[in-house]
């Protein structure tokens, strides 16, 4: 039987003059709800009370109770007191997605600190500028070589004080466990464990009895979620508990058919990256489901943990979905325990939604976010009209207005185009230390996201583009966006990335990378044949160059920042 997470526990205020989504959301799911502010932590004990004798985690074959996980929580806190942690020190998470992660993140924001999450594929350069940045003084780490060295250089070049290390085999299931120690010791990295290292293990070696600490939910940050984009320096969007908690419960409210304490949800997506930390950890066991962990994506392995393991859940990003049916083994599989799937991160095509939920009887909709929200924002409904090319509608108690490009404080109608504006309980405090940023970004409650996009009579959204990706030709705005939707229209094309390039008679024009599937031939002038229907002449690409891979972020989105780098450099390095 299925209960509902989320409880309304007040109306919000009729503020925004367009509210079309109204008269066309899911019968079962009440947008006019907000939620009670109260530490995120408390959603994981809740649950652990609530679902003690039931599996939490997951990881590799190593299967932990929630009563286990809310005891190591506690005891980690109690760790984290003692070392100095509380209101204003923030804890760097440098770790794959594994129990450490999930032990760590909660027992951090009980002992009252801060996390900071750090992508464990960091150079060293990125890490000494979010360390001190964020002005982290403690980071958590696995001993394996992959991480741990790059981490500890940071101890004597930034102002990291301690490193706590876990020990990869005690997290394992005890034969894997042996096996790694005697398999895998060229993996493991030699610590020096003077006074600036600690044992996760002992850290753990405790009662579990914190001191008090108090938490106010509306004000404190528990995360320092950094963001990047296309350019700029990353910024840390400061997440309140109340964002994140908000966050899970509106994402939660989505799935009005979740069974609470009975669903098992695929933890692949890392848990660092703030789609996968709101969707699978916080809103995940929040509602009593067991994670099954991989730290990384590799299809084979996902496909026969999907076929072992019977996941009901799988949270993703297109290029996974594409990965998992691309496979050449992918029929030997059985994949149809999966109930639900959100996609996120990038556009969903419409056709890869079509075989995905054909190949597994799932249902799969595409969600918007970003971190500065928490991260989502909208979602396609699970039952009802999904429209070709939407990101849907907004979740439960989230006002999406369209602003105009010119005049932000002009709120535009049905069909203009403009920048898409968020307001609700989800929205960051602020960047971390840019009050300029955060003043330009946040302006009377909205969220300004950069993403031009329309609104329909429905309340639908559609995005056509970042504000900063528009191209401008000849006056003209061109969006890469539907360039890439025409291009992906091709059975051979797999990605695409468009982007602007300087151009001296047009001010700019439009370049597109493509990836074709192996074996696939094609020239410049038959994509543009193909294109000639599609696309308006003033948006046909000038430039075409087809690559064997375009390079893409840790959680498998297509990243246009390495392109446009090289399309800045290319005339340097002619001069």
């Amino acid at each position: 039987m299925s209960e509902p997470l989320a409880q309304a526990d007040s109306i919000l205020p009729d503020s925004s003059p367009l509210r079309p989504w109204l008269a066309h959301y899911p019968a079962d799911i009440a947008w006019d709800q907000s939620f009670a502010p109260i530490p995120l932590h408390q959603l994981f004990e809740d649950a652990a009370k609530r679902y003690a004798e039931r599996p939490c985690l997951d990881f590799l074959g190593r299967r932990y109770r929630y009563a286990e996980v809310l005891d190591l929580v506690n005891r980690a806190a109690r760790g984290f007191q003692d070392m100095g942690v509380g209101p204003g020190v923030r804890v760097g998470l440098c770790l794959p997605n594994s129990p450490t992660y999930v032990i760590a993140y909660y027992a951090v924001l009980k002992a009252g600190g801060t996390v900071v999450n750090y992508n464990p594929l960091y150079v060293e350069r990125e890490l000494e500028h979010q360390i001190e940045d964020s002005q982290t003084e403690i980071m958590v780490t696995l001993d394996l070589k992959q991480i741990y060295p790059r981490v500890a250089a940071m101890l004597e070049r930034t102002r990291l004080k301690t490193v706590v290390v876990c020990r990869m085999p005690t997290i394992l299931p005890a034969v894997k466990s042996v096996l790694f120690r005697v398999l895998k010791r060229s993996e493991v990295a030699e610590i020096a464990w003077d006074s600036r290292h600690v044992d996760f293990d002992a850290l753990l070696a405790n009662d579990g009895a914190l001191r008090p600490v108090r938490i106010d939910a509306l004000r404190d940050v528990a995360v320092l979620q950094y963001t990047g984009g296309t350019t700029g320096v990353p910024k840390g969007a400061m997440l309140t508990h109340h964002n994140l908690l908000s966050n899970a419960r509106q994402v939660a409210a989505w799935f009005p058919g979740m069974a609470l304490g009975g669903e098992r949800m695929l933890a692949v997506l890392p848990f660092f990256h703030v789609f996968a930390m709101t969707v699978i950890l916080n809103m995940g066991l929040a509602s009593g489901a067991e994670l099954v962990m991989l730290p990384r994506f590799e299809t084979e392995q996902v496909l026969k943990t999907i076929a072992k393991r019977k996941p009901t859940l799988v949270p993703g990003v297109p290029t996974m979905y594409k990965a998992l049916l691309g496979h050449p083994q992918v029929g030997r599989y059985a994949l149809t325990s999966i109930r639900y799937c959100i996609s996120g991160g990038a556009p969903l095509p419409m056709e890869l939604k079509r075989q995905f939920e054909q190949a597994t009887g799932c249902v799969l909709i595409e969600g918007y976010g970003l971190s500065e929200a928490s991260p989502v924002c909208a979602a396609n409904p699970l039952t009802g009209v999904n429209k070709e090319g939407s990101i849907g509608l907004p979740l439960p108690g989230i006002a999406i207005e369209i602003r105009g490009l010119d005049d932000p404080s002009r709120v535009l109608g049905i069909g203009e185009k403009g920048q898409v504006a968020i307001s609700g309980p989800n929205v960051m405090a602020g960047y971390w230390g840019r009050a300029e940023e955060t003043d330009r970004t946040i302006v009377d409650g909205f969220l300004f996201t950069g993403d031009v996009g329309t609104m329909d009579e429905d309340g639908y959204v559609f995005l056509l583009d970042r504000l900063k990706d528009l191209i401008i030709c000849s006056g003209y705005n061109v969006y890469p966006r539907v360039i890439e939707e025409a291009i992906y229209q091709h059975p051979d094309v797999v990605a695409v990335c468009v982007i602007g390039l300087n151009d001296e008679y047009r001010g700019q024009t439009p370049k597109a990378f493509v990836q074709l599937k192996p074996g696939a031939v094609m020239t410049v002038e038959q994509l543009k044949d193909f294109l000639r229907d599609k696309i308006s002449r003033i948006e046909m690409p000038t430039a075409v160059e087809f690559r064997d891979e375009l390079p893409k972020t840790a959680v498998g989105k297509l990243s246009k920042k390495e392109l446009i780098a090289e399309a800045a450099a290319a005339p340097k390095a002619e001069t």
